[in-house]
């Protein structure tokens, strides 16, 4: 258990900051979800909106360290190309 005010301070912070991060992932998550939906249906148009809104995502993503650049690099690409697939 934590002892020093400091380690407390950090538990607590710890905590909020989890919170923070894990609506962050949830949201992303939630785009990439309507991009493969639209997929699924075969909607490109849809597919091609949602992708756009799913991007910047993704970057920001990166830019809060809820994600690694290469992991939203490697699932923007995938996502682009499961797109550009129903021609």
């Amino acid at each position: 258990m934590a002892n020093t005010p400091q380690a407390k301070k950090r538990i607590r912070r710890n905590a909020s900051r989890q919170a923070i991060n894990h609506a962050r992932i949830s949201r992303i998550r939630s785009f990439i979800k309507a991009v493969e939906a639209a997929v699924a249906e075969g909607k490109k148009e849809d597919a091609v909106n949602a992708l756009r809104q799913a991007q910047p995502e993704l970057a920001r993503g990166v830019s809060r360290g809820v994600l690694h650049k290469n992991t939203a690099a490697r699932r923007i690409s995938r996502l682009s190309k499961r797109v550009a697939a129903l021609g």
